[in-house]
């Protein structure tokens, strides 16, 4: 049977309950178990696919075409499994299907309510979670703050998960946070119980609490949270702040927190192994030398907007025993009177995705830079974009070349997806998740990959107009990914350059501790060569 662990977060949001969720999946499946992960959002919004990245940070995109929260890239890496669909339920999502059941006459005429209507949907999805995943256990973080009014619809639908499956079977962790008051120099324990008197008012007893803190805790403050919060001892954690995220796990496992989930849900494990954590750790640590990459992009005053892309340059850094240093610059503040001085020096620019017109001729001109100086670049989605516009611009001459995304353009390099036309909804209608590229034979990305296909995920209503390939071939551009069954353009390159490719697709929602995507590695291995000469 299924096994269901539960993730609150109490006090104030922002604890880190994701790197925590994250975190305990890694250490169950050290010990061999099949994991299944999930976020619940509180927002009425359908899925984060139409939210602005200041709002929410990145949409990360999982294989099967699921817009989601920036969490589900944590889980990705950290248990190193692929995520579905069913990973992200919001508030508007279970609204929006109890609503169209209703409409639909599924409910007979009944009155629909919060309890047991939509509480069923929720539980409908944890279950469906774990008969579709077949997994050991499935982990659902509970998105928000115990107490927000938003959240009780899912807190009630999990208190209501324990009762049918069973108190072996579901497990109740609370992280909260304790602060320090420097003055006093004292540890406060009395929010976090508060915290659980909250829960408990709900009919939820947490049977783990993860105390979260700047200060190690002695341990008279946590037999404190477990006699006030009902909690047996060696099941309060703590959670310090830690020089990486990455560390985490090593964390919960020297307080042995698989075995005190393991002890609650009536488990078996083998030996936990976490020998291959320990060395990507290891690598974090012995990592000296430092190379610095401009990332020249919409949304940089909130750099979760490009959350997957800093974990891949942090991943294929360490890799490669370095530490990556991210330049953030503004794309709307990089112009031709300015360009030269904001880049001068640089040893690798990064390109990222984005939508809209804003800022596009800056990343144009970061483009044009990095092809002109022979610095390494590396181009996203928008990215690739920006640099097939600069090319025709440029180098083919075509001087009124434009994405026809910003409106009417003699020359659409880049044009709408065939099929599709921009009065159509903007929610879950763009190209989205796993699309197989074949690679040209001896190009730059043959070598990287190390393979014929490749499948990689994509989020874009975009793509590169083959009317102009031959143009652009015939100037020195090679198109070395291609998606065959409609012919569209996955990569492009420029031989002649020290290191010049883009990817319609993201390859950051690839990476993984020990295994960065071979786009990200390459490039840092070109920035650290380019820095070595």
């Amino acid at each position: 049977m299924t096994k269901y662990i539960f993730v609150t977060g109490g006090v104030v949001s922002g604890l880190g309950k994701g790197i925590m969720t994250s975190s305990i999946g890694v250490l169950l499946k050290a010990s061999g178990l099949k994991i299944f992960m999930q976020k619940f959002d509180p927002y009425l919004n359908v899925d984060p696919g139409t939210m602005s990245p200041y709002q929410h940070g990145e949409v990360y995109v999982t294989a099967d075409g699921g817009e989601t929260d920036l969490d589900l890239g944590h889980y990705e890496r950290f248990i190193d499994e692929n995520l579905t669909k069913e990973s992200n339920i919001t508030s508007g999502f279970i609204y929006k299907n109890v609503i169209e059941k209703e409409r639909h006459g599924e409910y007979d005429g009944r009155t629909v309510q919060v309890v047991p209507h939509i509480t069923n949907e929720i539980k409908n999805k944890v279950y469906s979670a774990a008969k579709n995943s077949q997994a050991d256990v499935i982990i659902t973080e509970i998105g928000g703050t115990v107490g927000d009014i938003e959240s009780l619809p899912f807190i009630e639908a999990i208190r209501q998960v324990r009762i049918e499956k069973g108190r072996k079977n579901v497990i109740f962790i609370h992280v909260s946070l304790v602060p320090y008051i420097a003055a006093s120099k004292e540890s406060k324990t009395k929010p976090t119980q508060h915290s659980v008197r909250e829960l408990l008012s709900f009919g939820i007893q947490p049977d783990i609490i993860v105390a979260r803190t700047e200060q190690p805790l002695d341990k008279n403050v946590l037999a404190k949270i477990a006699l006030f919060c009902n909690v047996e001892l060696q099941n309060v954690l703590v959670a310090n702040d830690a020089k990486t995220i990455y560390e985490v796990p090593l964390h919960m496992y020297e307080q042995n927190a698989q075995l005190s989930v393991a002890k609650l849900l009536n488990l078996k494990l083998p030996r936990t192994d976490i020998s291959q954590w320990n060395r990507f750790v290891n690598q974090i640590h012995n990592s000296q030398a430092e190379i610095v990459i401009k990332l020249v992009g919409k949304y940089v005053e909130l750099p979760d907007a490009y959350l997957s892309v800093m974990e891949s340059l942090y991943i294929a850094g360490y890799e490669n025993n370095v530490k990556v240093k991210i330049d953030w610059i503004k794309a709307d503040d990089v112009y031709e009177d300015n360009c030269s001085e904001l880049l001068a020096g640089v040893s690798g620019i990064l390109v990222p995705g984005g939508f809209g017109e804003r800022g596009f001729e800056g990343k144009i001109l970061a483009v044009q830079y990095a092809r002109e100086h022979n610095i390494p670049f590396l181009g996203i989605c928008f990215g690739m974009q920006a640099a097939v516009v600069e090319f025709a611009r440029n180098v083919c001459k075509i001087q009124d070349a434009n994405s026809s995304e910003f409106g009417e353009t003699p020359h659409p390099v880049i044009d709408l997806i065939r099929g599709k036309n921009k009065d159509e909804a903007r929610g879950g209608t763009l190209r989205l998740g796993n699309y197989k590229a074949t690679l040209l034979k001896g190009s730059l990305a043959a070598q990287l990959y190390q393979q014929d296909e490749v499948w990689e995920r994509h989020r874009h209503r975009y793509e590169f107009n083959n009317d102009y390939r031959k143009l652009l071939q015939d100037n020195g551009m090679i198109f070395s990914g291609i998606y065959q069954e409609k012919d569209l353009v996955e990569i492009i390159e420029i031989p002649s350059h020290r290191f010049f490719i883009a990817s319609q697709y993201h390859p950051e929602f690839t990476s993984r501790p020990n295994k960065p995507n071979p786009l990200f590695n390459g490039f840092v291995k070109a920035v650290i060569d380019y820095n070595n000469k």
